[in-house]
């Protein structure tokens, strides 16, 4: 689990420089926002975006959305100035491109301070420094840059993603390890609801906590891929229950819909019950 309790099922990027973009974000179902300053933003616009994301994200009205802003990497003309700046912008936390190893996050937390760290991985070297890279002491969170990793893998597309399972599951055993909130990559085709709805639901059963988004028409799908079902809730529900009956008469496992139910069951139960209790809470915010 991660330590960041709250959802995450959907974290959409939104460029930093379009005013009209920003003020719409402030009433998309969303749980994330990643205001993007890096691919989002040409060259010519990165000095005018941060003045721009700065007065939005100052005139508020985004509300319970975690607000994460990626800025360009470190080395870049613009990396430097990007963290400075962001560093008093008041935002939940900063997410860095192209982290290869903890290093690119240390140098990162000597301009920002105490703001929590988010990490693209999307990169050969990423993945096999996956797990150092999780265990940094600022690291909130993981974000997979599938485009940029099947670039540099050389991959063809597939609906299956088999090129890029190693790396997707070298990320998700770091992050589990870790306790880092851990977020899947885009899907391009942003018009195809089942192709999406497809790849929602491979993340999640891989472990993801939710998934990056290119446009606000791919919000209902996340929002829903990643939320426990009524099925899923319910039998939660009967298996406390049943575990705790069990326990009461002096036993130690109990069977539910024919299936036995030891503590670890009851474990992954009360966390489904408090996925959707956090789900609930940020929907009423």
């Amino acid at each position: 689990m991660s330590k960041l309790t709250r959802p995450l099922r959907s974290a959409l990027y939104i460029p930093g420089s379009k005013p009209r973009a920003l003020d719409k974000a402030r009433s998309l179902p969303c749980d994330a926002i990643i205001f993007d300053l890096e691919d989002a933003v040409s060259p010519d616009e990165k000095s005018a975006a941060r003045a721009t994301l700065a007065d939005a994200l100052k005139e508020g009205g985004y509300g319970a959305r975690l607000k994460v802003i990626r800025i360009n990497a470190l080395d870049t003309d613009w990396g430097q100035d990007d963290a400075q700046a962001v560093r008093d912008m008041g935002a939940d936390a900063i997410l860095l491109p192209k982290v290869e190893n903890p290093a690119h996050l240390e140098a990162l937390a000597e301009i920002v301070g105490d703001l929590p760290l988010w990490a693209m991985m999307e990169t050969p070297g990423a993945m096999l420094n996956a797990a150092a890279i999780a265990a940094h002491r600022s690291l909130q969170a993981m974000v997979m840059g599938t485009n940029d990793l099947a670039k540099d893998l050389q991959t063809r597309f597939r609906a299956d993603r088999q090129p890029l399972i190693t790396g997707l599951g070298l990320c998700v055993l770091a992050a589990k390890a870790h306790e880092r909130a851990i977020i899947d990559g885009v899907y391009n085709a942003f018009k195809d609801d089942e192709g999406l709805r497809a790849e929602c639901a491979q993340g999640r059963d891989m472990g993801f906590d939710g998934k990056t988004l290119i446009h606000p028409a791919q919000l209902d799908v996340a929002n829903e891929a990643f939320s426990p079902t009524e099925e899923e809730a319910d039998l939660a529900r009967r298996q406390i229950a049943a575990y705790e009956e069990v326990i009461a008469s002096g036993q130690s496992v109990a069977v539910v819909d024919g299936k036995i139910v030891e503590n670890l069951h009851v474990a992954t139960a009360r966390e489904t019950l408090a996925k959707l209790e956090a789900i609930a809470a940020l929907s009423a915010e």
